[in-house]
Formats: structure tokens, sequence, C-alpha cells
């Protein structure tokens, strides 16, 4: 699979649509079993409340995820996603009714020689910023 969004066709500044990605503790109990990480502050209301937290959280690399989603979604080729960095700043708080949603954008940040681009996201949930110097280089076509 190749890029399908082409380095002749964005400039610095091109910005990229929000998508919302909605998350309910059933994928937090997914990725649990998926990446090991059982840490129950991503599935016992209880627990997490017993250490501070407002309820239960996403997994930060869960939230990085689909960060990274994004960009794939948008590039049209998960390989071409040559790094990837983010710091988390607020957690993602799933509630039991409703869950939660994940809004990111982002924006192309610089052009870089041989056709790679770094972009940066912005990552949001109920009106919390929860990524920061969130930054892919992404070769494109």
């Amino acid at each position: 699979m190749t890029a399908k969004v082409q380095y002749t066709d964005v400039e610095v500044g091109t910005e990229i649509a929000a998508r919302s990605y909605p998350v309910d503790r059933a994928d937090l109990v997914k990725y649990a079993g998926a990446s090991g990480d059982f840490n129950p502050i991503h599935w016992r209301e209880r627990v997490a409340r017993s250490v501070g937290l407002p309820d239960v959280i996403a997994h930060g690399m869960f939230t990085m995820a689909q960060g990274g989603r994004f960009v794939t979604d948008w590039v049209g080729d998960p390989g071409a996603v040559v790094d990837y960095g983010v710091r988390f700043s607020s957690p993602v708080v799933v509630p039991d009714e409703g869950g939660a949603t994940l809004e990111i954008s982002g924006k192309v940040e610089e052009k870089l020689d041989g056709g790679k681009v770094v972009v940066a996201l912005t990552a949001r949930s109920s009106d919390q910023k929860v990524l920061t110097r969130a930054k892919a280089v992404v070769q494109l076509a």
C-alpha cells in the first residue's frame, strides 16, 4: 500500500479534519487483553476512585494509538508513519454510562526533504487536551 496523500498536495498549515473516536469500557477491556496491561484503574471504578481518579481512565497507550490511527487513516498507509511521539497531559475519563469521545485533529507543521511532513496533532476529550507535543513524521508519496 502506498500513501494516498501526495507531498505536492500539502503545504505547511494544511489542516486535517477532526475525527471522533468513541471509547467505552469494553474497548478498554479488549485493549487490556491485547496489551497485557490489566491495571484495574482501566476497568474498575472503585479502584480508580480509590487512587484519586474521577472514574475509570483509558490506557495512555490506547489514547496514543488512536492518534496513530488518525494519521494512518489520513495518509492511507500505516507504513508511512516513520516517527511518532506524544506527551500525556490528561487522562481520558471513561464513565460506565455513555463512555467517552476522543476528538483528534491535525495540521501539517513542517515539510521536510524527501517527501516527509511533520503533522502536529491535537487530541481532546471532554474539552480537556489529553495529548501534548503529539507529532508524527509521515512519508508521503
